[in-house]
């Protein structure tokens, strides 16, 4: 319902992008959330109303959501950088642990991850902040409808996108040439 009213909102014609989830999903060590895998297929990776970036399937590797969950973990587990994470006081998911699984971000710099825990497969709340240091934001719904929100409702604070009078556009990376 909510990736429909998404593509309704962007007058998006979805891509059908085939993906191989298994792999995806092997490497995670967790399934992902069913309708992130909708939006994926359906959008790829790109800029939603010019400002919001959306992780998902990009050749070119800006957009592309495992890229940069291993650069993320990558950067995260760093021991060179003193053990602090850039995400305190969470950590970026490793394989069979808990943490963040980043899935989207603003030009403003606010962030958009999911807390997975490998024990509670199925339960993806979206933890979300502004402005890069700013307090995090729990919320219990799906990705969509978090996504829906910050791009069409003006109230959703402090992260709705509407209240700049953005067109709901969604433009694809350039890796996305379907």
């Amino acid at each position: 319902m909510w990736v429909q009213r998404v593509i309704e909102l962007t007058g998006w014609e979805p891509l059908g992008i085939s993906v191989d989830w298994a792999a995806i999903e092997g490497e995670l060590g967790v399934p992902l959330p069913a309708d992130y895998k909708e939006l994926y297929e359906a959008f790829g990776g790109g800029v939603f109303s010019d400002s919001l970036y959306f992780l998902g399937r990009d050749e070119s590797l800006a957009f592309d959501f495992l890229t940069q969950w291993r650069v993320s973990l990558s950067v995260d587990h760093d021991s060179e950088l003193g053990g602090v994470s850039a995400v305190e006081p969470y950590a970026i998911y490793a394989p069979g642990g808990k943490g963040l699984v980043p899935w989207g971000s603003t030009e403003w710099a606010d962030e958009y991850f999911w807390l997975i825990d490998a024990e509670r497969p199925g339960e993806y709340p979206v933890l979300a902040r502004a402005d890069d240091v700013g307090a995090w934001h729990r919320y219990d719904m799906s990705t969509s409808e978090f996504l829906y929100r910050v791009l069409a409702d003006a109230d959703f604070q402090p992260f709705g996108v509407a209240r700049y009078a953005l067109s709901p556009t969604f433009e694809p990376s350039s890796g996305n040439d379907e």
